[in-house]
């Protein structure tokens, strides 16, 4: 009988061990993006795109991501929506984290569909604003490094009303610059290859939330069971996607193998 408890307590512990690992062990997945419309400047330039945080906590006021952050020597930092999660809306758990990332580089922000839930969209923005974050809302900036530029756009959650095709019409793309769109959404991709997008950095899918060896995620919000869309590069002619598996949880509350991530994209001049 003492010899079956030990056996059933080392499986829950166990358990318990693989299943925190699972949703707190933080990663970093790195790509490179080569293109000869990236200027000679841009080489080597790096984004560090945080996604889907959900009010997820890693360490004291956020300490671990922060760390995870500064490793990577961000140029740009870039948060691809659902900082908060409208089902536990906490503002400060993730303004403690734009509290210190934001003396790293500069940081872009783009709305998530928990965002436009909270029915509090404004007052995110407003406080992001304030802290120095420069809120994307449809629009597109020159990015300038030694006399060379890129563009940046981003565009708002569908939720806001619009479809993905007119807000990036309404974010007036140039044709020429190389051009990194920041979309929360992921299953719109073909709406930023249609716009002439280089490359989209997305989130949202949050991996797949299970994710299945040799087969990929379970199931995402937007795209159903076996997504298309959840983890990693995909390519379309000359536009790239860029999905990040995410941070933390929303309706489901647990991941399985599928390790919260930061993503880090350097642009390659050729």
């Amino acid at each position: 009988m003492f010899k079956k408890l030990v056996k059933y307590f080392l499986a829950i512990a166990s358990l318990i061990v693989f299943l925190y690992v699972n949703n707190n062990w933080l990663t970093v997945s790195k790509y490179i993006v080569e293109s000869s419309k990236i200027p000679a400047s841009f080489d080597g330039y790096r984004i560090v795109q945080v996604s889907d945080l959900h009010d997820a906590t890693f360490g004291e006021n956020q300490q671990r991501l922060v760390n995870k952050i500064q490793q990577e020597k961000p140029d740009m930092i870039v948060i691809t929506g659902d900082i908060i999660d409208s089902n536990r809306y906490d503002l400060q758990n993730s303004l403690d984290l734009i509290d210190q990332i934001i003396e790293l580089a500069e940081v872009y922000y783009v709305t998530g569909n928990h965002e436009v839930a909270t029915n509090d969209v404004d007052e995110i923005k407003e406080q992001l604003t304030a802290r120095g974050v420069r809120v994307l809302s449809n629009e597109t900036l020159p990015i300038e490094r030694d006399g060379e530029t890129i563009s940046l756009t981003g565009i708002e959650d569908p939720l806001m009303g619009d479809v993905a095709t007119d807000m990036i019409a309404a974010s007036n793309v140039p044709s020429d610059a190389f051009t990194v769109l920041l979309a929360h959404r992921p299953e719109d991709f073909q709406s930023y290859v249609d716009a002439g997008i280089d490359v989209t950095l997305s989130g949202h899918a949050h991996g797949g939330q299970f994710r299945i060896p040799f087969v990929g995620g379970l199931v995402a919000p937007g795209q159903g069971y076996f997504p298309k869309f959840t983890a990693g590069i995909y390519e379309q002619d000359q536009s790239k996607l860029i999905v990040s598996r995410g941070l933390g949880n929303s309706i489901i509350p647990i991941r399985l193998f599928n390790l919260p991530e930061i993503v880090v994209v350097t642009l390659k001049s050729n």
